[in-house]
């Protein structure tokens, strides 16, 4: 047994001869720093000298950080993580590469943090590309116009603040006004429409996440839907990378031909995670103790929003980033300047919101400066008439609540008014389908409404949505297109309305001298 097993020895012992004589050591050089101080979601650190700015540095405990500020003699390091366990004199690496997160159709319904890792206890991410969560924006000529509309399923909003593919739309108000209701009922309303959405929760209470999350689940929007999650007690770095993350995972989809959603929720907090960061980096303040470039950190993240040319896919990415303002403050730093970023805004009133006007939109201070280049046409037939009456309304209610003396006509207006409101009412996550809002807004322009008392109109306006599922197959298919209403249309669609009403017309009653009226 011995003696044939020698040969078999030598054989080894000889190619491991071979091996160790042609072995050549190669140098490879590593740029090794050291911590010089921890504070609250930063760490300076000292020994690499050939850092770039916004370079991943690896930290003990598998602790990552980004490359902030690049002075003669330390980096200031933003970290994403939890950084309890990181010392003075500790060990930091340069890892020469960017800040990067996970791409692809497996993120589709999966719940996962700025870096990439689930957290729905789902497994790990089916997914082998990554993109850079910092991105050049599409050049201007690779840009289409944005001409068709994304539907979301509130009455007010798709009539008088429409909203396009590609468009970046601002929802601002005070804090408990419903704005990421807007946001939500929109996500809802994409189901079966071919849109991809992206929900960023940037800082929120986890238990306002796990009820969006719910929500989701409940209405079988997960399908569909990636959400991107920091919570208000993560690291200040991971909120401020949040929205880029979830940006490139969006941008992603949209150079593949698809149609995305993204919702910032809300870029209050990602801004105050940058102020600190900055405050704490010693950055020099500057208006409302921000930095002077806070301007630049949500314009260069909103300018990736865009509809791509034909040749180049045609995707869009459709941005709806939420933030609160101060007491009805909208000349505030950070109001004032995501107002003057995106292409019109969604404001909404704490006033009307106490009324039980929900959802609590202003139509007065809200606008769409795109939106009515991508409204459907049977839209634009009523949506003019319409948001005059409104305005006339509202100023005429005004007058009126001093106790003015009006006539008959400014009463006639002020009851048409209260109607609008009425119907321009909705529940939350109940969206409306784009046939049932035209028969409701054709009715409304018609006056069929007027007659109604408002204690009945909840159960008038349900009578005409259940009184639009008749319209023609035909006519329904040019509300959908972008062919104008004929009269004829018109006419078919508010005889459909006037039939559905008829029970909801008060009824003639006895006089006092026994005479019908």
């Amino acid at each position: 047994m011995p003696q044939t097993l020698q040969p078999l020895f030598d054989q080894t012992f000889t190619a491991i001869s071979q091996a160790r004589d042609t072995f050549v050591p190669r140098l490879k050089p590593r740029e090794i720093g050291t911590i010089k101080m921890v504070s609250t979601g930063i760490a300076k650190v000292s020994g690499l000298p050939s850092v770039g700015f916004e370079e991943l540095l690896a930290f003990p405990g598998e602790v990552f950080g980004i490359a902030f500020n690049l002075d003669p003699d330390e980096i200031g390091v933003v970290l994403l993580g939890d950084y309890w366990q990181l010392h003075a004199g500790d060990a930091v690496e340069r890892t020469g590469r960017v800040m990067d997160v996970a791409v692809g159709d497996a993120l589709l319904g999966r719940v996962i943090d700025p870096l990439g890792r689930p957290l729905d206890g789902l497994g790990p991410l089916a997914t082998s590309k990554r993109l850079p969560i910092e991105r050049p924006a599409a050049p201007i000529m690779d840009r289409a116009p944005v001409t068709v509309p994304l539907q979301t399923g509130l009455k007010v909003i798709d009539a008088l603040i429409p909203i396009g593919r590609g468009q970046r739309e601002l929802i601002l108000g005070d804090r408990q006004t419903g704005k990421t209701a807007i946001a939500i009922d929109t996500i809802l309303n994409q189901r079966g429409k071919d849109v991809l959405c992206v929900y960023c929760a940037i800082g929120q209470r986890a238990s306002a996440i796990a009820k969006t999350l719910a929500t989701f689940r409940d209405q079988g929007a997960l399908d569909y839907t990636l959400t991107v999650v920091t919570e208000g007690n993560d690291a200040p770095g991971l909120t401020y990378i949040a929205p880029y993350a979830a940006t490139s995972i969006a941008e992603h989809f949209m150079e593949h031909g698809r149609d995305v959603l993204i919702v910032y929720d809300d870029l209050t907090h990602h801004a105050r995670a940058y102020r600190e960061l900055s405050l704490l980096l010693r950055r020099p303040p500057g208006r409302e103790a921000f930095p002077g470039d806070i301007f630049y950190i949500h314009s260069r993240l909103l300018e990736r929003a865009t509809r791509l040319r034909e040749d180049l896919g045609g995707g869009s990415l459709t941005a709806l980033p939420i933030i609160e303002t101060e007491a009805q403050n909208l000349s505030a730093y950070i109001p004032t300047n995501l107002i003057s970023i995106t292409d019109g805004q969604i404001y909404l009133s704490p006033s009307l919101f106490e009324l039980g006007v929900l959802p609590a939109v202003d139509v007065g201070q809200s606008v769409s400066r795109v939106g009515g280049k991508a409204q459907r046409a049977a839209y634009r037939a009523v949506a003019g008439d319409l948001k005059l009456a409104y305005a006339q309304f509202e100023e005429l209610e005004t007058f009126a609540r001093f106790g003015a003396r009006v006539d008959e006509d400014t009463q006639e207006r002020i009851a048409h008014g209260r109607r609008i409101r009425a119907c321009l009412k909705q529940p939350e996550f109940a969206p409306v389908s784009m046939p049932a809002q035209i028969a409701i807004l054709l009715a409304l322009t018609a006056g069929l409404f007027d007659a109604v008392p408002l204690e009945r109109m909840p159960n008038a306006e349900r009578a005409v949505q259940e009184a639009a599922g008749k319209i023609p197959e035909d006519v329904s298919a040019r509300l959908v297109s972008a062919d104008s209403l004929s009269d004829a249309d018109r006419q078919a669609i508010v005889d459909l309305a006037r039939a559905a009403l008829g029970a909801f017309q008060p009824q003639a009653g006895p006089t006092p001298t026994g005479r019908a009226t």
